[in-house]
């Protein structure tokens, strides 16, 4: 694509389950590498939270999708931008702007399939499975932060995300002691949410530095601090996610989530379950019972998902397919699996 001619850009981390989502879809709808900026932000350092990222999306969040306004996509105008902040609206943005009657300055050769629900009933169902996903009881990122339900595994899971909460709860304070002293100039909301946001952090910060401590070695308030922490891991996994994992699974239609065409909730859903089995221990190679069998025992308490979808599954070196019975997620990590846009989303495994 020309340099003269605007483009879109996306803010992203690699890691992050949403960013992978909207990542899936840029492939899925074939655009090529030059027609849209990757612009990492590294949550891992709290660049989110700097005053320039928190200018384009006032939620400090990836992924953000900066796109120039469709009147001013010529060479010879001056281009304005606006931001797109959700997940689903970026989809959806990305979806309608490449396809057999959009105007996008497209350089790829690649099919552009519509993603978008063909009727009404399968909107309503897209739309159910993309707000159960991105509800709090569905919350990939708490799943994260919480999957830990006693000292051992909580000890292993401070490894990674003590050092990745200290990081950005000492950004947030650099932002805010650079504010006072007049370094930078931030409104008094953008102040509040650095101190709001600090406070969230350290919670979790505090419990994860401690981790290394057996109970007796901790104070009252660490104590505390801990069981709480445990509660609510208890309760997102054993409880919330059962639940939402139960609904997803009855809702889809399978292999998909709207039957066998691929549409927008897969994005979603296909990151959504790749950072949950990855959380449960399994890896791209698991074949999709094996994958759900994991999460199932991740769980615990007996849960096991109905296998109640028979399909045929996708074709391999030219072996005869067999009809199958499983779980339509088991049945969705089969299909999803073998797609390109997933190999290479998920070519350095799940996150």
């Amino acid at each position: 694509m020309s340099e003269s001619v605007p483009k879109a850009s996306l803010y992203y981390f690699p890691p992050s389950i949403w960013c992978s989502a909207v990542l899936l879809a840029l492939q899925e709808k074939g655009y090529a590498e030059d027609e849209v900026d990757l612009k990492s932000v590294d949550l891992s350092k709290g660049e989110n939270y700097a005053l320039a990222f928190l200018r384009l999306n006032p939620k400090a969040t990836v992924p953000t999708l900066v796109v120039p306004f469709e009147k001013t996509l010529s060479a010879d105008s001056e281009s304005r931008y606006k931001a797109l902040t959700d997940t689903k609206a970026i989809i959806e943005f990305l979806d309608k702007s490449r396809s057999a009657i959009s105007r996008t300055n497209t350089t790829s050769s690649a099919p552009a399939p519509a993603l978008a629900p063909a009727t009404i009933a399968f909107t309503a169902i897209s739309n159910n499975i993309i707000e159960l996903l991105h509800s709090d009881e569905g919350s990939p990122n708490a799943a994260k932060w919480y999957n830990a339900r006693d000292e051992t595994s909580l000890q292993e899971l401070s490894k990674s995300l003590g050092p990745f909460f200290a990081a950005k709860r000492d950004a947030i304070a650099f932002n805010i002691a650079e504010s006072e002293k007049g370094a930078v100039q931030a409104s008094t909301k953008t102040k509040k949410f650095w101190e709001d946001k600090k406070a969230g952090i350290a919670e979790l910060a505090e419990v994860f530095a401690d981790a290394g401590k057996s109970e007796s070695e901790l104070s009252p308030e660490g104590k505390s601090k801990r069981a709480e922490y445990f509660k609510n891991a208890k309760k997102l996994w054993e409880t919330d996610l059962k639940a939402v994992l139960t609904r997803v699974n009855k809702e889809m239609l399978g292999p998909f989530a709207l039957g066998d065409q691929l549409s927008l909730a897969d994005m979603h859903l296909a990151a959504w379950l790749a950072r949950l089995v990855s959380l449960a221990g399994g890896n791209v190679s698991d074949k999709g019972d094996g994958a759900i069998s994991k999460l199932e025992n991740h769980i615990g308490n007996g849960f096991v998902l109905p296998k109640d979808f028979q399909w045929n599954p996708p074709q391999r070196d030219g072996s005869e397919v067999q009809p199958v019975t499983q779980s339509k997620l088991a049945a969705f990590w089969d299909a999803v699996k073998e797609r390109p846009s997933w190999k290479k989303v998920y070519a350095d495994g799940l996150h």
